[in-house]
């Protein structure tokens, strides 16, 4: 095993790979073509072959393996937590809190309070920040002005993007944009991108006409019909002249 591994990952210092998906790719190949090949303990026999006499006396794998390297971390003072030589964000209410870091292949997961609370691509590069903008929506509440420089937001969805660029021209719209944004955990991510949509198309924006039109697509469609047990003994009539009985009886007072 240790001579086969070595063989490949000699021939894989020849290859070129844009991610750890291909490589993986390339590997799970090469391993199953090794399996051809004569098996060192029992001349005659492939280790294909070998492999399927022991297949009946090896215990059942009941879950996929879980590879990954954990290690504990600080979150600092801008909620960011340090691992692999770069920096990734976590929700700002764990600011200054430790957690665990797994570092995975092509991912980073943060553990924080036993449960996951950030999840990010692994940068391949050092010295990158990976940001999710929306572990930064709770603080602008707080100071919209951040809005401005901040880079976290810098990811935000195109019609998030547009709507800042509207409302950070005038005075006060950073305000407006940290409301519309507030919406964001309530509301999910999707509904307030079609709600910032036709407000953008509708004309100059507002946070009530962001909120307006979320409350309107929330509301789901009417019900075909409205079933009651009450029953009507005395059948409503249209009779106009009962408006001037009403005359008459103002008359009097």
């Amino acid at each position: 095993m240790q001579d086969a591994r070595r063989r490949i990952w000699q021939r894989a210092q020849e290859q070129r790979f844009v991610s750890f998906a291909e490589l993986n790719v390339w590997l799970a190949t090469e391993c199953i073509e090794g399996r051809s090949a004569t098996h060192p303990d029992f001349p005659g026999m492939s280790i294909a072959e070998a492999l399927e006499h022991e297949l009946p006396h090896l215990m059942p794998m009941t879950a996929p393996f879980d590879g990954y390297i954990e290690s504990p971390a600080r979150v600092s003072s801008t909620c960011l937590v340090s691992a692999a030589r770069n920096r990734y964000s976590v929700p700002c209410a764990y600011a200054g809190h430790r957690v665990s870091v797994r570092l995975y292949p092509e991912r980073i997961v943060i553990v924080g309070d036993q449960e996951v609370i950030a999840e990010h691509p692994r940068a391949t590069e050092r010295d990158h920040v990976v940001y999710d903008w929306q572990h930064y929506v709770p603080l602008i509440a707080r100071k919209p002005g951040a809005l401005r420089n901040g880079a976290p937001f810098a990811d935000m969805p195109e019609p998030l993007k547009r709507l800042s660029r509207a409302l950070l021209r005038r005075a006060g719209g950073d305000r407006v944009m940290a409301q519309v944004l507030a919406a964001v955990p309530r509301h999910g991510l999707e509904g307030v991108l079609v709600a910032v949509d036709l407000v953008l198309d509708a004309g100059p924006p507002s946070a009530e006409h962001v909120l307006n039109v979320l409350a309107r697509l929330s509301e789901g469609p009417p019900p075909e019909a409205v079933r009651t047990s009450l029953v009507v003994e005395e059948p409503p009539t249209t009779d106009t002249r009962r408006y001037d009985t009403l005359r008459e009886e103002m008359t009097h007072v």
